[in-house]
């Protein structure tokens, strides 16, 4: 099952071609990802608060494949591709239209205290299982 969240791009969003600029790309799947956990109903500022957990990313393969341009309305599909005590591996598109832009996959680490990896509470697991 996909989580998808919508964008605009914005002049700020591109380069002197007119076109997104590529680490812009980056910026548009982390708020994706920020927005699916928010929806799951983790609160991250909690979890750390709390737990002293945060989400890191450890890994990001990127392949562009088609220029968004200003004033694109991009979705951005976010699937859980695996799960393990504490990492995390989505994948992550980019579209306009049935036209995609940009495919990712993106490995997350959970973290303790001390920047130390740390196991995944089981609650949240189950939850970015369903």
């Amino acid at each position: 099952m996909s989580h998808l969240f919508s964008c605009r791009v914005y002049y700020e969003d591109t380069d002197l071609a007119g076109i997104v600029y590529y680490a812009n790309y980056l910026k548009f799947i982390e708020r994706a990802r920020s927005e699916w956990v928010r929806e799951l109903g983790v609160d991250q500022s909690a979890l750390k608060a709390d737990e002293g957990i945060v989400f890191a990313v450890r890994r990001v393969e990127a392949d562009y494949l088609s220029p968004a341009r200003f004033d694109d309305v991009l979705t951005i599909s976010t699937q859980v591709r695996d799960i393990s005590a504490a990492r995390i591996t989505l994948t992550q598109d980019v579209s306009r239209g049935d036209d995609t832009l940009f495919k990712s996959v993106v490995t997350l680490v959970c973290l303790g205290e001390g920047g130390r990896p740390t196991r995944l509470p089981a609650d949240i697991r189950q939850l970015m299982q369903r």
